[in-house]
């Protein structure tokens, strides 16, 4: 197929539909609302359903209704949206129910602002809901990636019967780059069951459900969770690493900042002769802490770069847990980090010279 140049957010609802989502329930805010008004247009187009809901609660609820009955559903919205979403993840999730969900991050705490953020990892990573659950985290750093993304988080949701997020940022929602659909390969998937779609032959219904009043019986469930997530953490680890194989220093960055980091070290580089790598976490959960510490024991300190006040080093440190030290670059409130920052920091790590 060829290439189009497409804008972020309408590519991602592009590659959704050519996933087989039909289903779409979601509410405006900035700066994701290209999501919805392209699944306004093209669902119709397609046989299937766009709602805007009242709220994202209600969004969120009616997209455990469909992923429920067996639907490829999802919703999108950013980082104040998201939060409200919160208890319906934690049912869907409870409920074993599959879905995607979309987060174009934007500044925080509170309404924050438009700008582009990564201060949503602890949301998305630890569960922003109640319960011991976890949802699939999906990190892409392109619009090609966030593509090939979608297609394959929604077969990552059925197959586990689990919610995938998708977690991008106003800066990838926004940008435009040629994207080639259809390049993933769909995965061989069971069939749904499970799903709600009446009783046909079964003698009993299919109920999908998250109460369970018996705490032996919750136990229970939660145990059966936890060796999905274990299956999970075994099976879709994914990362990205970069110029790793002489580095001195390693830089950790996912998503849009690991392209800025990826520019800092071509010139660093180049400039002052420090050798340095990345390693782009592409999944945020199950996140690679073992690649991690692979790589970090071959290098002689590491370097953490975030749009946030600081998240995700939190996960790179356990990961090396004290072996080598551990280095915080990060800007926040939607301010973005400049290569320049990143060299100077290793520059500073380095003393100064290679």
């Amino acid at each position: 197929m060829s290439k189009i140049l497409m804008k972020g957010n309408e590519a991602i609802a592009e590659a959704a539909i050519q996933a087989g989502c039909r289903y779409f329930f979601g509410y405006p805010i900035t700066p994701q609302n290209q999501i919805p008004e392209y699944m306004s247009r093209r669902l119709p187009q397609v046989g299937g359903c766009f709602l805007q809901a009242e709220s994202e609660v209600a969004a969120i609820n009616m997209v455990y209704g469909a992923g429920g009955a067996g639907a490829r559903a999802m919703t999108s919205s950013s980082s104040p949206g998201i939060s409200l979403k919160q208890e319906g993840i934690s049912y869907i999730a409870g409920a074993q129910v599959p879905c995607v969900i979309v987060n174009m991050m934007r500044g925080g705490p509170g309404l924050g602002s438009i700008q582009p953020s990564q201060s949503d990892y602890y949301q998305a990573t630890r569960g922003g809901g109640h319960g011991d659950y976890r949802c699939v985290v999906l990190a892409p750093s392109t619009v090609q990636e966030a593509v090939d993304m979608m297609a394959e988080g929604f077969d990552i949701a059925d197959q586990y019967r689990i919610p995938v997020i998708l977690c991008g940022d106003g800066m990838l929602g926004q940008m435009m780059e040629p994207v080639e659909m259809g390049r993933y390969t769909p995965r061989k998937l069971p069939e749904k069951t499970w799903a709600t779609t009446g009783m046909g032959s079964r003698k009993t219904p299919n109920i999908i459900n998250s109460l369970y009043i018996d705490a032996a019986i919750l136990e229970q469930k939660n145990a059966e969770l936890a060796a999905i997530y274990d299956e999970i953490s075994a099976n879709e680890t994914k990362w990205e690493s970069y110029r790793m194989e002489d580095a001195d220093y390693m830089v950790v960055a996912y998503g849009t900042t690991a392209r800025i980091a990826k520019s800092a070290i071509t010139k660093i580089r180049a400039e002052y002769g420090i050798k340095v790598g990345l390693l782009r976490p592409m999944t945020l959960w199950p996140f690679p802490s073992a690649a991690i510490a692979e790589a970090a024991a071959k290098v002689k300190a590491v370097l953490t770069v975030e749009m946030s006040t600081g998240q995700m080093v939190d996960d790179v440190r356990l990961a090396i847990a004290g072996s080598k030290p551990v280095e915080f670059l990060g800007r926040s409130g939607g301010m973005i980090p400049a290569p320049r920052e990143i060299i100077d920091k290793l520059v500073e790590m380095a003393g100064g010279k290679a």
